[in-house]
């Protein structure tokens, strides 16, 4: 199986923020990740990248057969090409010149093969030799892998024109699935957000997702997991049906961009550990799974064949090259995921430039964890964008919520027969009509209202930054979300590529403040900040059981993370920010725990 020479990659990031990522990084062989969710967004784009390179264009309308999947599909193919012929431009630049090569080969991480053949390269005097290590390194160079990320579980039903319910393989993820999975691109396949069985059971219909007599794996599977208990049970279901899972992604809960899945107080330390300490289990648990299938449905596992143990790779929070260093040493993880500060380099993202300045002013007080997810999930986000100002002169005229043009997180049928979104018109005026006429006091209503009137349109708000962006619309046309993680706080200015990676592979001066605390010590606090709104809204005995959880959890992390914080730095690594934190944090998470005591006590 072929992989990146860079160990770290670019994860998703909302709809469209990095929906051409592959194109900007991937000639350099950076491995970044691209959402499927919005096709109507995907099209878009499609449209653009045809128009900039003269090719053949002929637009997929909304109504089209299978147009979701059809969409999808070109516009991969599409990425692909352009993608194809900007690496294969810079692979045949000469050596020995300041150009896009020798860029390409200086931001490779130093202490690899092909970075030190190529400083080899560099001292080596003109003749034979050097004629031969130039061959050699052309053929090793590799553009990035062109990965697209499914949610799971938005899968909503599709509907024919007449309102009747189309099957099963026309639903959301499963359209994008099939979209992927006729695309040219052999890359990765990342299904995040959480276990959908019948999702899982439709990719057993496309052979790209099964070895082939060589025993490769055209598209990979990697799924993104909370911890380690989910991830074997998830490997055995996909190895039941001889799919295989090449990688295991771990996401802090917390501690990430876009919507936050929180567990019960595990800190990502504690779960790192279990994965390197019970790293085996996820081969020889599928092993036997993997053989037996293909003796059942095939000329059996060939004895050429290798089942490789799954990378395992981290993302969220992480900063400084430091914290990276201790993730790929001391936890053995194989790659980091670097997502929010590239937000910051135009020459990786697409994010229009009032948000950016947006992003480059914000601190700590202007990120914050949000209700605007129709999903019900919470949302980092950061205040001011021109989403919130959208939505907030909406409700100034009366007319809260969206006209919901897209549709993707369409779920709610309190008021309707079929699904609609708790961000649109339609729901939100119907949920204020239902609250103002319930007995509740006034108080309360107000809370409620609050509640119902938070809600963002991300189906469409998210993408519109990569039309700004582009220039596919203007800005007044298009209000834009964006969904950084705390991390970008520390970041205060716009980079190139080539400063991101040397501060990723710690070759210059940190751009991250000299402030910002250890991504172990920020989690810790973003958890205490989560139990303390949790303490708000639960009630009785099982609230103080749920609560109890969590502090025992939290406080068996933090005890590791003081161990951590009493080991040698890495560079850049700000160890004292973890026992100062796991001090103060412990404090105050007894703190909460005893003024709910206290106020279950006399049934308040």
């Amino acid at each position: 199986m072929s992989y990146s020479p860079h160990n770290f990659s670019i994860p998703v990031m909302g709809t469209g923020h990095s929906i051409d990522s592959p194109i900007r990084v991937g000639p350099y062989g950076i491995n970044s990740v691209v959402s499927i969710v919005d096709d109507l967004l995907v099209e878009k784009i499609r449209k653009y990248y045809c128009k900039k390179y003269d090719f053949e264009y002929s637009n997929i309308g909304r109504t089209a057969e299978d147009g979701r999947a059809r969409r999808i599909t070109e516009y991969l193919d599409t990425v692909h090409e352009i993608v194809e012929k900007k690496f294969s431009a810079i692979k045949n630049q000469p050596f020995f010149e300041k150009n896009e090569k020798s860029k390409y080969f200086e931001m490779l991480p130093d202490g690899s093969m092909i970075k030190e053949k190529y400083n080899q390269l560099m001292s080596t005097e003109e003749g034979s030799l050097r004629d031969r290590l130039s061959c050699e390194l052309s053929r090793m160079m590799k553009p990035g892998s062109i990965d697209v990320n499914i949610m799971a579980k938005v899968d909503k039903l599709s509907y024919t024109k007449g309102g009747a319910p189309m099957s099963k393989e026309f639903s959301d993820a499963s359209a994008a699935l099939r979209g992927y999975a006729k695309s040219k691109v052999a890359s990765s396949l990342i299904l995040s957000a959480g276990f959908n069985p019948r999702l899982y059971n439709y990719i057993t219909e496309f052979k790209d997702f099964y070895r082939d007599k060589a025993g490769e794996i055209k598209k990979k599977i990697i799924l993104k997991v909370s911890d380690f208990r989910s991830a074997l049970i998830q490997g055995k279901y996909l190895a039941k049906k001889g799919l295989e899972v090449f990688e295991y992604r771990i996401e802090s809960g917390l501690n990430c961009g876009g919507h936050a899945f929180p567990s019960d107080g595990h800190l990502m330390p504690s779960l790192l550990r279990e994965f390197r300490e019970k790293r085996d289990q996820l081969t020889k648990a599928v092993q036997p799974l993997i053989e037996k299938y293909y003796e059942e449905n095939g000329d059996g596992f060939l004895d050429d064949w290798e089942i490789t143990e799954p990378r395992l790779t981290v993302q969220g929070g992480i900063g400084v090259s430091g914290e990276a260093d201790r993730l790929l040493n001391d936890f053995e993880m194989d790659v980091t995921g670097w997502g929010s500060p590239f937000l910051l380099v135009p020459e990786a993202t697409t994010v229009d430039k009032p948000t950016r300045q947006l992003l480059e002013d914000a601190g700590e007080k202007e990120l914050y964890l949000s209700g605007v997810s129709p999903l019900g999930v919470p949302f980092n986000n950061v205040r001011d964008t021109g989403s919130e100002q959208w939505h907030q002169e909406r409700i100034d005229k009366d007319k809260p919520g969206s006209p919901c043009p897209k549709g993707f997180l369409k779920s709610n049928t309190e008021f309707t027969d079929q699904p609609i979104c708790t961000a649109s018109t339609q729901y939100q005026l119907l949920k204020l009509d239902e609250i103002a006429e319930s007995e509740m006091s006034e108080d309360k209503k107000e809370q409620k209202r609050e509640k119902v009137l938070s809600k963002a349109c991300l189906c469409d708000h998210l993408g519109n930054g990569a039309l700004i962006n582009l220039g596919i619309l203007a800005e007044h046309r298009a209000p834009q979300a964006i969904c950084p993680g705390p991390n970008i706080a520390y970041y205060d200015g716009e980079y190139t590529l080539r400063e991101m990676v040397d501060h990723i592979c710690g070759r210059r001066e940190s751009l991250a403040s000299e402030e910002r605390p250890h991504m172990f010590a920020k989690e810790i606090t973003l958890y205490v900040d989560y139990v303390e709104e949790l303490a708000e809204q639960l009630d009785g005995e099982s609230g103080l059981k749920k609560l109890q959880k969590f502090q025992k959890n939290l406080e068996k992390g933090m005890e590791y993370c003081s161990e951590i914080a009493s080991s040698d730095p890495y560079q850049d690594e700000n160890l004292s920010s973890i026992s100062f934190t796991v001090s103060k944090q412990k404090e105050r998470l007894q703190s909460i725990l005893d003024s709910y005591e206290e106020r279950i006590s006399v049934g308040v």
